[in-house]
């Protein structure tokens, strides 16, 4: 395997000293000719010593993120012990083909050491997502590595990184199963609850796994409320808030097949029509209509912001929405607001919300801060990795 280097300006090699993954294109000094897109470089300090291995991006901002720390050069065995222990983690943490539970984030990128690739998990079949073309030229390595690690507990592999790559301009093969097969709509267990899972049309890989304890907590908050879950997309909220005793739950989308597979799942868990809506609106436009029929109100808007430059928008965009929630809330009820936007941090989202409140007229109690689940881990050397945050407010 022949690899080619990448020479760093002085000073530009601190981050990667603190192993933090990414290299911006700022930062390079030179580039041996003939390097591709997608290759595997070693990336050199400004006076050559070595730093370490990673994938070469080719014209965006992140130029080179880093898959390989040492010596060694990352190879099928590399991939073996990353997905390896990635699995050993989830597995500690009883989300493998458990008791009711059987859905969880197998590899997060970055936080799992491979920056670049998602893999999520949804009853022995996995769902792939290379979000960089170094990876994507990984992906045999990938798959072979997933069935020598869940064995008997995968059935099917699904790469579904055509979209995603076609965003950072690369033209790929289409969406297909690259081992074995499912059913188009695969179910999965998650806290008792059964979903459909859209793996082919369904947005990300079909589910939103990473709002799964957040879910269980809305359960535990909805006994005998009516509940409005916005964004509702599948209904994984909605389900969980009947799960929970609501007596009524409406949920509210601009998708009509989100809707319809979200109706499928609260008939799948048992659930009628009597105690279940679907709406399908603009949410902001439906907020206009007031909320105070309602005990809880579920804001999980998609990201407002992919990237810094767009952060000022985004927080206009999450402090309009809430404001239009928080004006007609009755008092008492709760707010459980999120925001997906990496751009935006904790406490800029805390400090929108509040802002929405105080032009609201209204007063507001942070009872909990919400965050991303274990199985979508942070690295410790890459803070960025902390994207979901959300809060829930009582309002007075």
């Amino acid at each position: 395997m022949e690899i080619k280097s990448i020479q760093l300006k002085a000073k530009k090699d601190e981050g990667i000293r603190r192993r933090h993954p990414w290299v911006f294109s700022g930062a390079i000094k030179n580039l041996e000719a003939g390097i591709l897109d997608g290759a595997l470089v070693q990336v050199h300090s400004n006076k050559g010593g070595h730093l370490g291995y990673g994938h070469y991006s080719k014209g965006t901002s992140i130029a080179i993120r880093m898959i390989s720390f040492d010596e060694t050069i990352p190879t099928g065995s590399f991939f073996q012990d990353k997905i390896k222990q990635a699995v050993a983690v989830r597995q500690d943490l009883g989300l493998i083909n458990s008791d009711g539970q059987n859905t969880c984030r197998l590899v997060h990128a970055e936080g799992d050491g491979l920056p670049g690739l998602i893999v999520d998990y949804y009853d022995r079949v996995a769902v792939v997502q290379t979000h960089s073309l170094g990876m994507h030229h990984s992906l045999e390595w990938i798959i072979e590595a997933l069935k020598a690690e869940l064995k008997d507990n995968l059935v099917g592999v699904y790469n579904k990184s055509a979209k995603v790559l076609r965003k950072n301009g690369h033209v790929t093969n289409l969406d297909t199963w690259v081992h074995g097969n499912a059913p188009e709509n695969w179910n999965a267990q998650e806290h008792g609850n059964a979903y459909v899972i859209d793996l082919v049309e369904g947005q990300k890989t079909g589910f939103f796994i990473d709002q799964r304890e957040n879910r269980l907590l809305l359960g535990q908050l909805s006994k005998g409320k009516r509940v409005l879950n916005t964004f509702s997309y599948t209904g994984g909220f909605s389900v969980s808030a009947l799960q929970g005793g609501a007596t009524e739950v409406h949920s509210l989308d601009s998708s009509a097949r989100a809707l319809e597979i979200g109706e499928a799942n609260v008939a799948k868990n048992g659930y009628s029509s009597d105690v279940h809506q679907s709406i399908q609106a603009d949410a902001l436009d439906y907020l206009k209509n007031g909320v105070a029929d309602f005990d809880i109100v579920v804001l999980d808007p998609p990201a407002f912001a992919k990237s810094a430059s767009a952060r000022h928008a985004a927080i206009q965009g999450y402090k309009r929405i809430n404001l239009r929630a928080l004006e007609t809330m009755k008092p008492g009820s709760l707010l459980m607001t999120f925001s997906c936007s990496q751009a935006v941090d904790d406490r800029m989202f805390t400090n929108t919300v509040i802002a929405a409140a105080i032009q609201a007229g209204r007063t507001a109690r942070i009872l909990y801060r919400l965050h991303q689940p274990a199985d979508h881990p942070v690295s410790a050397f890459h803070p960025e990795g902390a994207y979901l945050k959300g809060l829930v407010v009582r309002v007075e």
